[in-house]
């Protein structure tokens, strides 16, 4: 580890011997002084199928744009209430015609009704308001894979079967982190104003002080450069002016209720796999010829899950 994180560690971590500390400080050198690494994406292709897992049809939604199609993976292990509440809203085809409100440079892509002040699109049989879903019990986080590496905003961090995710154990909860493409409900100052009506996607460096302080949902694992490629909005917080272009939502739609030749054929690397702990190690420790120096760390943020194109059988 660095010089940072074993200082870091000494106060947030068990204590480290002399000698251990010593050692972590002996590992750090030069990428010209250590042997060659596998790549994250060697580690992808050196992966056995068991290492990969399917996207869940039930817990996948589709956003249909005039430019394609994004894909959200639901986490109902972290937001079990609020997921239930924007099934509803999907099922009774409420996003259909809505559009893409705000585009926010280096934040977050929001989309939802554009008349939800003056002429709100009726939710049907879902709630207008749901109880806040910020953290769960450590007992819901069945899969947490913990990363080793120190983090401002989480006593502890990992993964939890694809998601990036903080807890503490003093308090015994866990939650759902703002990573780059992370899929969060957009409230107002009550913390039970968010109804899945409203939803945002990270798209640019991690804001990760909204950790706790907003229901996460899921995260966008296919057609985030749909999303992070929209005109910036003329407006406070970059929302769209009167005068600006929308992007309107052509459909939403639970992946189950797409016939399965239409689905988005998708997996997903198993965060609790042993070759996953090697793709971490690879984007804490980087090789190859162009890398001079090997930090022997990685944020959070930067250790993203692997997606990819299931394999023809």
């Amino acid at each position: 580890m660095s010089l940072t994180a074993v200082l870091r560690a000494c106060t947030y971590a068990a204590p480290l011997t002399t000698a251990a500390a010593l050692a972590a400080l002996t590992s750090m050198a030069s990428a010209a002084d250590l042997p060659a690494r596998p790549s994250a994406g060697d580690l992808v292709k050196q992966s056995q199928a068991a290492d990969w897992r399917p996207l869940d049809p039930n817990n996948t939604l589709y956003m249909e744009l005039p430019a394609g199609r994004v894909v959200i993976e639901l986490a109902p292990d972290f937001a079990p209430r609020s997921i239930a509440n924007l099934k509803t809203l999907v099922g009774e085809k409420y996003f259909d015609g809505l559009a893409v409100l705000r585009s926010q440079d280096n934040y977050v892509a929001q989309w939802g009704d554009p008349d939800a002040e003056t002429k709100p699109r009726p939710l049907g049989a879902a709630k207008a308001k749901v109880a806040a879903e910020f953290t769960v019990p450590m007992a819901n986080d069945k899969h947490f894979v913990r990363q080793m590496d120190f983090d401002g905003y989480a006593p502890q961090i990992g993964h939890s079967n694809g998601f990036p995710v903080g807890r503490d154990p003093k308090t015994k909860t866990t939650w759902l982190a703002h990573c780059y493409g992370m899929v969060g409900i957009g409230r107002d100052n009550d913390t039970d104003s968010g109804s899945g009506a409203e939803l945002y996607a990270v798209n640019g460096h991690a804001p990760r002080h909204l950790d706790r302080n907003v229901t996460v949902i899921g995260r966008v694992v296919s057609g985030m450069a749909l999303l992070a490629t929209q005109p910036r909005g003329g407006e406070a917080m970059g929302f769209y002016g009167a005068n600006e272009a929308r992007t309107a939502i052509k459909s939403v739609r639970l992946a189950a209720d797409v016939p399965e030749a239409e689905r988005s054929n998708l997996e997903v690397m198993r965060s609790e796999a042993p070759i996953y702990k090697r793709v971490i190690e690879a984007q804490r420790n980087r090789g190859g010829p162009w890398n001079k120096f090997s930090p022997n760390y990685v944020e959070l943020c930067n250790a993203p899950i692997p997606v990819r194109e299931r394999p023809a059988l």
